[in-house]
């Protein structure tokens, strides 16, 4: 595999990428893609309670042939049908059909209920308990993790967030505040530039590696991504794109290539802010002419 193993914080190894299951429909679907992502060589399979697709993915992770030591499973506590901690990893545990969960995440800080340093305790207690080999959180902020970290027995071994370069720049304080911590940033919609906002700031600067080092673009955005210390998270439906992404492993950008991303990612990210802005006071604007003119037929006065 090109793409190393990475060190926790409490001696377990993750695969440096991993196939996700957000947004895979249910049923055979996620099976089938599963199962070819199995195939073409990933070793890491994240899912999540709110994905509702565990049982799915559990069929293809037991269906692989692998032996289970030589497949890193994922999956989150989602707070689905308000249940808590302890019932929720039973309940994974037996969609997945598996023994243990090698790691286990808070899918959000506003799950942790009835608050942070609680909602911890049980997680430190499944690991406690050998249902789970790694615990982690996911969409932490640096308060988030601040508050957590100060009651913790175990510290976090890893938080899951967006990470991209349109939003590396805001990322960065809990990107620092996690490499402080010994917790390891996984990255998801990492493809995000090409995926949902291209032809954007970004598009130049990936182009030109990509045409440098006879790649496509969401491959240099993989390894930008890999160069910035994170695990990897991605998906597709189409095998020769799962061969890619396991193929940009590879890759070593230049230091003043993913300075070059990271500046465009930046300015990307005021256009976008500007431009969110202009579309909703547009919208404000709109939503008050309505209301004057409601006013003024009904007579009101309010100038």
């Amino acid at each position: 595999m090109p793409w190393d193993l990475v060190k926790l914080n409490d001696g377990s190894a993750i695969p440096g990428i991993g196939f996700g299951t957000w947004k895979i429909p249910g049923g055979h679907t996620t099976t089938d893609q599963v199962d070819q992502a199995i195939s073409v060589g990933f070793s890491h399979v994240d899912t999540a309670q709110a994905y509702r697709n565990e049982a799915e993915a559990g069929v293809a992770i037991r269906e692989s042939g692998l032996s289970r030591e030589d497949l890193f499973v994922t999956t989150k506590y989602s707070g689905l049908d308000g249940l808590d901690i302890e019932t929720s990893i039973k309940n994974s545990l037996k969609n997945l059909g598996l023994k243990y969960i090698d790691l286990y995440l808070i899918h959000s800080p506003r799950l942790a209920v009835p608050d942070i340093p609680t909602a911890w305790k049980q997680m430190e207690g499944l690991k406690d308990a050998g249902l789970v080999k790694s615990i982690g959180i996911s969409n932490f902020s640096v308060k988030d993790m601040e508050i957590l970290v100060a009651s913790a027995k175990i510290v976090p071994a890893v938080n899951q967030i967006l990470l991209h370069p349109y939003v590396y720049a805001q990322q960065v304080p809990i990107m620092d505040y996690a490499a402080a911590n010994g917790i390891v940033i996984e990255a998801y919609s990492a493809l995000a530039p090409v995926t949902s906002r291209p032809g954007g700031q970004v598009d130049k600067p990936v182009k030109k590696i990509a045409k440098r080092l006879g790649v496509t673009d969401d491959q240099v955005l993989l390894a930008w991504t890999k160069a910035k210390g994170a695990v990897i998270l991605t998906t597709s439906s189409k095998k020769s794109r799962l061969q890619g992404y396991l193929a940009a492993g590879d890759l070593t950008l230049a230091e003043d290539e993913i300075k070059a991303i990271d500046d465009a990612g930046a300015e990307g990210a005021k256009r976008f802010t500007a431009q969110t802005l202009v579309r909703r006071t547009a919208v404000v604007m709109l939503a008050g002419a309505a209301g004057l003119a409601l006013c003024s037929y009904l007579g009101i006065n309010i100038l």
